[in-house]
């Protein structure tokens, strides 16, 4: 029996008629949208069952407490260039769910996963490289990155406030303060490193040594993919 048919025999309810009857007209709506959003989170979540571990997915339908700043929809990049149509964050559907299962155990400890990139085009490749003066810091597009695998994804952490946590330089930072093995930081900012490290690599995303933002799961490979973000 479908979800749909189950809300229908659910409606058909006496009980449930009566009680919406009695209620104000801001109450029924609020119980309405409540019913409506559980509705849609089972229908996409029985949907995204059906999808291969290889499909893209947007991160956020599978983990909505997931924070999302991609900043290459933004000028607010190292570019200073708007590169992707949209802020969207796409994984394929194993990586996401890997990276839910770390959300969780960073919430367990106060925190949340703040993400600055995911999927990226290997057209959008492309630009990074003929725009960056520094090409240790970008994949070379004729071997193609993890980002255009959607296999990597470069975030950090926020806490209860949403503030995010010190992690000694800021995304995009080109320069030995934000390798992985740079020890001339705080021990706040050494904590901060660690923690996000640990539990990441508890899951199965492995680091980069210039960028402690960058995170790749190293659990199954996957090909280059030119599938644009889905903006519409």
């Amino acid at each position: 029996m479908s979800i749909f048919v189950c809300f229908a025999n659910f409606l058909k309810s006496l009980y449930f008629v009566k009680i919406l009857f009695n209620l104000s007209f801001l109450m029924k709506k609020a119980l309405l949208l409540i019913i409506f959003t559980v509705l849609f989170e089972a229908t996409f979540a029985q949907k995204t069952q059906n999808l291969s571990d290889t499909a893209f997915v947007e991160v956020t339908q599978i983990d909505n407490s997931i924070l999302l700043d991609i900043r290459y929809a933004t000028t607010n990049n190292f570019m200073k260039k708007v590169i992707y149509p949209c802020g969207k964050c796409l994984l394929r559907k194993k990586v996401a769910h890997a990276l839910s299962a770390a959300q969780a155990d960073f919430k367990a400890k106060g925190y949340r996963i703040k993400i600055y990139d995911g999927y990226r085009p290997h057209s959008a490749q492309w630009k990074l490289w003929e725009n960056t003066p520094n090409k240790n810091y970008v994949a070379d597009p004729k071997k193609g990155s993890m980002h255009n695998r959607g296999a990597a994804v470069d975030l950090t952490l926020v806490d209860q406030n949403g503030k995010e946590l010190d992690m000694g330089t800021p995304y995009d930072f080109f320069g030995k303060e934000a390798h992985i093995n740079y020890t001339k930081h705080s021990k706040e900012v050494l904590a901060n490193r660690k923690l996000l490290a640990q539990i990441l690599k508890k899951h199965g995303f492995g680091t980069t040594k210039t960028e402690w933002w960058h995170f790749s799961y190293r659990k199954q490979s996957y090909t280059i993919s030119n599938n644009p973000l889905p903006c519409n």
